[in-house]
């Protein structure tokens, strides 16, 4: 029987594959977005995964989460997508983190733990932009995913830098708020330029 990456492995190498299993990624925010990063990292064959968010699965995730079913409802995410993962992957090394990531807790995060990357999904601009800055100060890779709400056209999502976006009234922000803290903007960002709905 082949080995549950065997398909990953043809994809980029067993020494891919032998880094992939090394690497320890965060994953910010467990919602529309992160709850399918979490799950693709973790069928890919990541080693070590840090998961990171206050919330618990609501009636309103049941549209579009992964991890919201009806047997779900008023768990906490983390741990459900925890669930997921150890059933996928029994020998994925698993940190939760079930707390809200307050923007003064950027740095003690990225002082605690070394990351080899951070996958950004959080829905706080305030703290999105807290985790970003972190990460540039620490020398630590990030993607964010940005705003798509209201959005219908899948044709409009974008991978850009931070600062090559158009149109996305979160990518706006998110680069006033980098700009006052002496951030970057030249990082990769995954973002809608669809015109947003009132």
């Amino acid at each position: 029987m082949p080995y549950p990456q065997a398909r990953t492995e043809i994809l980029i190498g067993a020494e891919g594959l032998a880094r992939l299993r090394a690497a320890r990624v965060l994953v910010a925010g467990l919602g529309g977005v992160g709850g399918h990063v979490a799950e693709a990292l973790g069928r890919a064959g990541i080693g070590r995964l840090t998961l990171l968010d206050h919330d618990v699965v609501s009636p309103s995730n049941l549209n579009r989460q992964l991890l919201a079913l009806h047997s779900t409802l008023g768990r906490p995410k983390v741990e459900v997508i925890a669930e997921r993962l150890r059933d996928i992957d029994p020998t994925l090394e698993l940190t939760l983190i079930g707390e809200f990531l307050q923007p003064d807790g950027a740095e003690a995060l990225m002082s605690a733990t070394t990351f080899d990357y951070i996958a950004d999904c959080i829905d706080s601009i305030a703290c999105k932009a807290a985790l970003v800055a972190a990460c540039h100060r620490h020398g630590v890779p990030v993607i964010s995913a940005l705003g798509a709400g209201n959005c219908l056209d899948v044709r409009r999502v974008r991978a850009a830098t931070l600062n090559q976006t158009q149109g996305c009234p979160l990518a706006r922000e998110l680069r006033r708020q980098l700009r006052e803290r002496g951030a970057s903007l030249n990082y990769p960002v995954i973002y809608s330029d669809e015109p947003r709905r009132p």
